[in-house]
């Protein structure tokens, strides 16, 4: 989409000038044939949006930024709510889960008119899966962490899934860790669902596995690690699941292989993630699980952060970043 030719002109002449004098600017809009009016609603637009500051020592001083550190600037306080969201997920879960063990024990397991159902084994899940799939009528929603280690041929399963739901005209979105787009059979699975429209994007952090359809039902893994699944109908709590999958949606990236989406960026970006966990305490197996690679490729990259850092602890890691800037959001 290509921004408004005033405001381009106005982001163009304060990039050049470093001042905020709409006299000025209104002069310069007139010698390029644009309307002279739209100078204070155009600066107005750009400090909205980021790439305009004003000087606190000098009103008539302002400098423009460039777009990607507004885009940084912008995004930043919407990180920080999906981060806070998550980790309320992650408290919840573990709080439901950790009545897992009396609720197996009771003899009305079957969890009926309570909104959630414990599915024990992998041949229920999946009967569930296709009961499930076969009413869905509008949408289906799903996070799936570590997509990149799904084997050819469940994802050709997948597809025949997928593609008798596309074909009633249900909506799917799938959310994958970035590192799937390094892998040939995620790839290739992407590239044909896509072309019968399902839409897919990628993230370095994922909240989860989960599958929604329709908003009413979902399903997430057992904590216990089993190949079982909790099975989600309660309004609110479907409908909070639902909310955390939008938020990191809005955040995610169209997915996209490797080489077409910019390996620079993205590496950086991985830095950045990795150098965060570092700080924040977590553990090498926590981190590859949180970002969907194996615990053998995430000790490379952390090795190489820490030789790039020259830094001997994981806490010198962190401030050394924060001193180059890696961690600036």
């Amino acid at each position: 989409m290509e921004p408004d030719p005033v405001d381009t002109a106005v982001y163009d002449w304060v990039l050049t000038h470093r001042r905020l004098d709409l006299t000025a600017l209104a002069d310069h809009l007139r010698r390029l044939g644009l309307d002279p009016a739209g100078a204070g609603s155009a600066l107005h637009r750009l400090t909205e949006w980021q790439l305009v500051h004003r000087d606190p020592r000098d009103p008539a001083v302002g400098y423009a930024v460039a777009p990607d550190a507004a885009m940084t600037a912008l995004a930043a306080p919407v990180e920080a709510a999906i981060r806070r969201s998550q980790e309320e997920l992650a408290r919840r879960r573990t709080q439901v889960a950790g009545f897992l063990p009396h609720y197996r024990r009771s003899p009305g397991a079957d969890g009926a008119g309570q909104g959630l159902r414990v599915i024990a084994s992998l041949p229920e899940v999946r009967a569930a899966l296709d009961r499930a799939s076969d009413s869905c009528r509008e949408e289906v929603l799903t996070s799936q962490p570590g997509g990149g280690s799904r084997v050819p041929e469940a994802m050709e399963e997948a597809l025949g899934r997928d593609h008798a739901l596309l074909a009633r005209g249900v909506r799917m979105r799938t959310l994958y860790h970035h590192t799937a787009r390094f892998n040939g059979p995620s790839q290739a699975y992407v590239e044909a669902a896509t072309g019968l429209g399902a839409e897919y994007r990628t993230a370095h952090e994922l909240f989860g596995r989960l599958i929604v359809f329709d908003r009413e039902l979902a399903f997430l893994p057992l904590s216990d690690g089993s190949w079982g699944a909790l099975m989600v109908s309660q309004d609110s709590l479907v409908a909070y699941l639902c909310e955390i999958f939008e938020q990191s949606w809005a955040l995610a990236r169209p997915f996209a292989a490797a080489a077409e989406e910019g390996l620079e960026q993205v590496a950086r970006e991985l830095d950045r993630t990795i150098v965060r966990m570092l700080a924040a305490g977590l553990k090498d197996e926590a981190i590859a699980r949180r970002l969907g690679m194996s615990l053998r490729t995430a000790r490379r990259h952390i090795a190489d952060i820490m030789t790039q850092l020259a830094a001997e602890s994981r806490f010198q890691a962190g401030v050394a970043a924060a001193r180059t800037g890696l961690l600036d959001d």
